[in-house]
């Protein structure tokens, strides 16, 4: 999203954004992860296409690009929602009760494990194994915004309002 206006940008902004990422980082081939993660910022995921454009840019082989792409667990080969919810689902928030949370979030949009992004692009739900907030156990993330001591009543709402935001 951009920052200044909240709209979605189009493929051409998008395209300008990955060239600007290129040049601010000197068109390097040693600055691939940190490329890769702005690039990420932009699409929500790193698309094949413009995988293989930042490899053509770096002059280096797009299966480099690829391989650093698939080995660190923090690049996202598909698309994710603009709204990411992630729920720890460490041994504190196991045992005060995320597994009925995530349960009523997957029913609630409709996702299950296998497929975790709404059909629409605005949801992804992810499991993750510790946000390091075991003390508000157990937690809900969404996008950068943490949510403690959540219950599935609490998370639902949560998801109210995200909807009722989006449609202001």
């Amino acid at each position: 999203m951009s920052e200044t206006t909240g709209q979605e940008l189009s493929a051409f902004d998008k395209i300008e954004k990955v060239k600007e990422i290129l040049d601010r980082n000197g068109r390097q081939s040693s600055r691939l992860i940190p490329i890769l993660q702005e690039v990420q910022e932009v699409y929500r995921y790193l698309p094949k296409e413009i995988m293989n454009y930042v490899a053509q840019a770096l002059g280096i082989p797009a299966g480099r690009v690829y391989g650093v792409a698939t080995f660190y667990a923090h690049f996202a080969l598909e698309p994710k929602g603009k709204y990411l919810i992630r729920l720890c689902d460490g041994t504190a928030c196991h045992v005060r009760g995320s597994e009925p949370i995530l349960a009523e979030l997957r029913k609630k949009l409709g996702l299950t494990a296998q497929h975790p992004t709404s059909d629409d692009l605005m949801f992804t739900i992810e499991t993750v194994s510790c946000l390091g907030a075991c003390g508000l156990a157990p937690v809900v993330v969404i996008n950068d915004e943490v949510h403690g001591q959540m219950t599935p009543d609490k998370a639902l709402k949560l998801i109210d309002d995200v909807l009722q935001a989006e449609k202001a």
